[in-house]
C-alpha cells in the first residue's frame, strides 16, 4: 500500500461537450465515490481527487505547461491517434488543443497524421 491520498487528473471544463467526465460534478461525485469504495476511503484516511486545469481555458494550459517546461512534441491530446502517437487533426480533443496553442501564440509541436507538424 502505498498511503497516497491524492489522485491528479488532467480534465478541462471546456471538453464538456463530448467528454462528460470533465465537469465538475463529476469530479466531485467521483471523489465522494473514492472515499465510499476503496478502503482509505472507508478507514478515513480518504481520497482526494484534483484537477488542477478543470477550469483553465486552453491557452492558459499550454503557457502553464511551456512555463513549467512541458515538452509538447512527447504528448498527444488524440483519442483515435495512430500507433506511432501521431492525431488525427479531425477530432474534438485535435481541434481544441490546436486551438490552444494558437490562443496561446505558440506554435503547435504535435505531429498529425496528415502532414506532420501544424
Amino acid at each position: 500500500m502505498l498511503g497516497s491520498a491524492d489522485i491528479f487528473c488532467g480534465v478541462n471544463a471546456v471538453d464538456y461537450s463530448g467528454y462528460p467526465d470533465c465537469r465538475p460534478e463529476f469530479i466531485e461525485a467521483f471523489e465522494r465515490l473514492a472515499n465510499l469504495a476503496t478502503k482509505a476511503g472507508v478507514e478515513g484516511a480518504g481520497l482526494r481527487i484534483h484537477a488542477p486545469l478543470l477550469r483553465m481555458g486552453k491557452g492558459e494550459i499550454v503557457l502553464e505547461g511551456q512555463r513549467l517546461g512541458v515538452d509538447f512534441s512527447q504528448t498527444v491530446s488524440c483519442y483515435a491517434a495512430d500507433p506511432r502517437g501521431y492525431a488525427c487533426e479531425r477530432c474534438d480533443a485535435c481541434r481544441l488543443r490546436s486551438l490552444g496553442f494558437a490562443a496561446a501564440g505558440v506554435p503547435d509541436p504535435t505531429r498529425y497524421v496528415g502532414g506532420g507538424l501544424r
